[in-house]
């Protein structure tokens, strides 16, 4: 399974953001996707999963900010980022399941978010 983000780039707070993702490779069939992030000296934190069938999670953090969709028929996934604030700033990387109930078994390159004024 290969994974490509893109979509990054430097937004002023209170902006928005749409990040994607394109899954490709001979294992990915509707896997289970998610969003994950990294800031300078943080732990990489899971912010927001998406199931085969479209079922969504989000952390605290970004809940009700961030909505996370899927089109199975394109194998992408995207990250919709609203009301942006500046500790949204990380790498933003995205990742896919390898079996059901889970999502972080392959991941991407990351792509860079930076919320600043």
């Amino acid at each position: 399974v290969q994974l490509q983000a893109s979509g990054g780039g430097l937004v002023q707070p209170g902006g928005s953001l749409r990040l994607s993702c394109a899954a490709s490779g001979s294992g990915f069939d509707g896997n289970n996707m998610g969003w994950s992030r990294q800031a300078p000296g943080k732990q990489r934190e899971l912010v927001a999963t998406i199931s085969r069938g479209g079922d969504t999670n989000y952390a605290d953090s970004v809940k009700g900010r961030f909505t996370i969709s899927r089109d199975n028929a394109k194998n992408m996934a995207y990250l919709q980022m609203n009301s942006l604030k500046p500790e949204d700033t990380a790498v933003y990387y995205c990742s896919a399941g390898a079996r059901r109930y889970r999502f972080t078994d392959y991941w991407g390159q990351g792509t860079q978010v930076t919320v600043s004024s």
